[in-house]
């Protein structure tokens, strides 16, 4: 079965919003078997959406519409769709009450325009929206089908695997297959080394497809599999996410969804330890993904952003020989700030960071990229020497996730 997808609405066409819709939907397609023949976006203007829509359905099986369901004047997608194919607005009755009820709920002032949203093209079948007002519609059309879902990226995100794939799967029946998938997240390897290390392994041959996908800095692996029954599609995955660990063991952090954050919030937790951080070239960068994690006060105690030499001084307890001798980026440095924010916090655990982000203050001795991470416990220091060779943005955040990989390995191998 082929899908195509069609964003609408003048808000992509003029560039104000970005089209994330698309590779959501794409994602999710390609996850049931399902590949994405064709995508297009086109403005809020009925005889481009009616001649773009029928054009896709000559390359596709199914086209799913996004957007232009709302109350006001420019969303004319539902009378567009019904227009195409000839097709009446009819009124839904149960729709229209759902709408007053919310309205009714709220205190919200009904005007007659929001009747609008319980209109579809006869013929169409409802599919509800479990986070807004604008239901969607799947309408079939010779053998073929047209599934119309808003265009709000969290109402999307809720409707295309609640509402569009279990429409989608009973029209087209022949096309389901048990599906199993598996996300391997990676760290420390570029794009093209995960694939030169993977070049050998047939995974077609094993019954299983994979998608690269970079998330800068991580590098992250889609394996899927599909086969008739759901024991054969396991077997498969289990199959190929050996062959992928076997020669990616040492740059994998994650099997699953879990973030960096998430693995190591658990880790902090289930090990009962606390941490406190001192940053410089991060700019508090680290804290940050380390309280994102809901319940991070459980293990995270407090941060320092001491970007002067002086903070470092006044702050942390960096002796200012130190940072005369060797520099405030120097290894020296990076270990006397892990320290001090342990004693001055009382934590088990302190992380630093200091380094050069850029694009100025580099020398020849110690180029722009240069940072050095250092994570201190009761009884020692590590510290690790890093050259990032990007942006100043992207060298801030590779140095975050330099220091989280580091927090995450000290905690898999504490007992």
């Amino acid at each position: 079965m082929k899908i195509g997808i069609l964003t609408i609405g003048n808000e992509l066409m003029n560039g104000r919003i970005a089209d994330t819709n698309s590779a959501f939907i794409a994602r999710e397609m390609n996850l049931q078997g399902w590949p994405v023949e064709i995508l297009m976006s086109v403005g809020d203007d009925a005889s481009v959406i009616k001649s773009r829509l029928h054009y896709l359905l000559s390359l596709t099986d199914a086209v799913i519409c996004t957007g232009g369901l709302g109350p006001t004047a420019d969303d004319i997608t539902t009378a567009a769709v019904a227009e195409a194919f000839g097709l009446p607005l009819v009124l839904n009755g149960d729709v229209l009450a759902f709408l007053k009820e919310i309205f009714a709920r709220y205190n919200l002032h009904w005007t007659d325009n929001n009747a609008k949203q319980a209109q579809f093209p006869e013929g169409a079948k409802v599919i509800p929206n479990p986070v807004g007002t604008a239901a969607g519609f799947a309408l079939p059309v010779q053998n073929k089908l047209v599934l119309v879902i808003p265009g709000v990226p969290a109402e999307t995100y809720r409707m295309v695997p609640e509402g569009v794939i279990p429409v989608l799967r009973r029209f087209f029946p022949q096309a389901v297959q048990q599906t199993v998938k598996q996300t391997i997240k990676t760290f420390g390897l570029s794009e093209a080394m995960v694939d030169q290390r993977l070049a050998d392994v047939n995974f077609n041959a094993l019954g299983v497809s994979v998608g690269f996908y970079p998330v800068f800095p991580e590098n992250h692996l889609v394996l899927i599999a599909r086969s008739e029954t759901m024991e054969a599609a396991r077997e498969n995955l289990s199959r190929a996410v050996a062959e992928v660990t076997s020669r990616l063991a040492d740059c994998i952090f994650s099997y699953g969804e879990q973030t960096l954050e998430e693995i190591i919030a658990a880790a902090l937790a289930e090990k009962k330890l606390t941490i406190a951080v001192a940053e410089s070239c991060t700019g508090g960068l680290i804290a940050n993904r380390l309280t994102d994690v809901s319940g991070s006060s459980v293990y995270f105690d407090r941060g320092f952003v001491t970007y002067s030499n002086e903070a470092k001084i006044r702050e942390l307890g960096v002796p200012s020989e130190i940072i005369e001798k060797h520099g405030a980026v120097s290894e020296e440095t990076a270990q006397r700030m892990a320290e001090g924010v342990r004693r001055v916090a009382g934590t088990d655990l302190g992380l630093s960071s200091t380094g050069i982000a850029g694009p100025t203050g580099g020398t020849k001795e110690k180029p722009v990229g240069t940072v050095y991470i250092a994570l201190a416990d009761a009884g020692r220091t590590i510290c690790r020497h890093y050259a990032f060779r990007w942006d100043r943005k992207r060298n801030k955040l590779l140095s975050s996730e330099a220091a989280l990989m580091m927090l995450r390995t000290y905690l898999q191998e504490k007992k």
